[in-house]
């Protein structure tokens, strides 16, 4: 099977750029903004009464099952009164810490359809990780299953819990609620509360890399942003099958799994089993899939298992969007060559959304290294110490121009100050460079990037070339401090299996970047690991080895 053709052809980046009109891109919206808005109608109830699938869900045994918008419609109607009967009212917090299953999906429906505020809880998290969450998002319930359910013990001043109960359906804990009892039970209508385009419909955490996780509120509004993604960045038409492997559990699984293309009336995939490239394979085969979008970590996976291993998807994939991390080139070619794919980097924040991307859909160039162009509704740029904006070929502070990105929706972390939200710049805490055509290119997180011996050095660009070398399947840079240079180039290297970690290899690696890159940006030293330090959601933590050097 080939991949989908296209339908049209691509609309010019630049007149989609200079057309954007705020009230175009609102009228995605069902509901009159100045009435009110519920994301629950957005989501589901608008497209309800057509039959439409809107959830396909595939197990870890190969088990499917699908839910049209009318199933959910109902279910998460009895949701919500499960809800209101346990004193839940709009604007309040409803915790999810569910895996990728049906039962998720109505919990997040139910919730918006009570006009409540639903929070995701990774079910990889431990139980403080969970405690700090719920406690600082003051949570009236939390909805488990029974296989997560007992890292809630111990944890102090727990709200209401709803377990989906296991195969046997019994053994709950003492005053646990069981979620099918209870849902059934309930009135399958229940009339969604109307709230303001600016009231909160998601709490999320996002994580810096020092201190606690900080909280922030979603607005309603932001559903036509994460729409605008979903049509210039993705490019998600009708046609397609589309499956985001992110965790819903995360921002990128949350924003562009579920509401994205829920919010187009488009069927979304979860997939509840662990990633590999068999199950990749699997579920691309067996759903007919055509647009793929996930993360880097999970891309370079594929690559680690060798060609053979997605020969039979060859040629099957239209469209493949990544995020989460920039985007090795080696990632790229070698998608093209044995995908025969376009893999596309895409750049954004918990706090953003996508911002910065190489548009399926819309027709500008891409260039390998670059994050890409900036999304209509949003004006991204490259500005100083001083904030003032930088000409091309200047590396500073991606930033957000607030004033004109009538999309951007963020308003500061819950509770605590935020020294990044300026009058006029949004600072993502990332450096990058403008290039001449108007992209721009991601050169690392600011208290990443390496200064050795007077020159910056981005630690991407030393782990794209490390990334190149057959021998290599993940790698992280730093830079280690030194007293003559300031600091040194050091990777990280994680090895595909049944290759030895020698001398000769280390030098052979450092030579290859020296050749590939540059004389003064090639690792002084390596280290070959096991496995990366990284972020439940898959990003790679440059600090924890940063610290592990200087500690040294």
């Amino acid at each position: 099977m080939s991949a989908t053709p296209a339908s049209s052809p691509r609309q010019s980046y630049a007149e989609a750029y200079a057309r954007f009109d705020l009230r175009t891109a609102l009228s995605v919206l069902s509901e009159n903004l100045e009435k009110g808005v519920n994301a629950c109608i957005e989501c589901c109830d608008r497209y309800a009464g057509s039959e439409r699938v809107a959830l396909i869900w595939e197990s870890q045994n190969g088990h499917s099952e699908t839910y049209t918008f009318d199933q959910l419609k109902e279910l998460s109607a009895r949701f919500a009164n499960l809800l209101l009967a346990s004193g839940v009212e709009p604007g309040d917090r409803v915790a999810g810490f569910l895996p990728r299953t049906p039962e998720l999906l109505i919990t997040i429906l139910g919730t918006w359809r009570a006009g409540a505020v639903y929070q995701p809880l990774f079910t990889a998290f431990g139980s403080k990780a969970i405690e700090y969450r719920v406690s600082a998002s003051q949570a009236k319930v939390i909805v488990t299953d029974a296989a997560n359910r007992a890292k809630l013990d111990g944890i102090e001043s727990l709200p209401s819990i709803v377990t989906v109960a296991g195969n046997g359906g019994g053994g709950l804990p003492a005053g646990d609620l069981n979620f099918w009892t209870e849902v059934q039970r309930r009135a399958p209508v229940f009339d969604p509360v109307i709230r303001s385009a600016n009231d909160p419909f998601l709490m999320m955490f996002t994580s810096g890399t020092t201190g606690l996780a900080k909280p922030l509120f979603v607005p309603l509004k932001a559903i036509a942003a994460f729409v605008g993604y979903m049509r210039h960045a993705v490019d998600l038409r009708p046609e397609d099958s589309f499956w985001n492997i992110a965790d819903p559990g995360w921002a990128y699984g949350l924003y562009y799994a579920v509401i994205g293309p829920l919010a187009m009336g488009h069927a979304t995939l979860f997939y509840d089993g662990s990633f590999s490239a068999d199950s990749l394979v699997r579920v691309i085969q067996k759903h007919n899939v055509t647009n793929l979008a996930g993360s880097p970590t999970a891309f370079r996976s594929l690559i680690a298992a060798g060609p053979e291993s997605v020969q039979g998807i060859k040629g099957r994939l239209r469209v493949v969007s990544s995020a989460g991390e920039p985007l090795n080139p080696e990632v790229i070619r070698w998608f093209a060559k044995h995908l025969a794919v376009p893999i596309h980097d895409h750049y954004g924040q918990t706090e953003l959304g996508m911002v910065l991307c190489n548009h399926h859909g819309l027709d500008h160039p891409v260039h390998m290294g670059a994050a890409g162009f900036a999304t209509p509704g949003y004006r991204v740029v490259v500005v100083d110490d001083d904030r003032v904006e930088l000409s091309a070929g200047k590396p500073g502070a991606l930033a957000v121009d607030r004033t004109k990105s009538p999309l951007f929706w963020f308003t500061g972390y819950e509770g605590m100050e935020t020294p990044s939200l300026g009058a006029t710049y949004y600072l993502s805490g990332d450096t990058a460079e403008l290039n001449q055509d108007g992209s721009i290119s991601f050169v690392g997180r600011a208290d990443d990037v390496i200064t050795s011996s007077g020159y910056r050095i981005g630690p991407f660009d030393v782990e794209s070339a490390l990334m190149e070398h057959p021998a290599v399947v993940e790698v992280a840079v730093i830079g280690k401090p030194d007293p003559e240079r300031t600091e040194i180039v050091k990777a990280f290297v994680v090895l595909k299996a049944n290759v030895l970690p020698t001398a000769e290899l280390s030098e052979e690696l450092r030579l290859h970047v020296r050749n590939r890159l540059s004389a003064h940006a090639y690792p002084r030293e390596i280290e070959f690991i096991e496995a990366l330090p990284k972020t439940p959601s898959g990003k790679v933590q440059r600090f924890i080895l940063r610290n592990q050097e200087i500690a040294k």
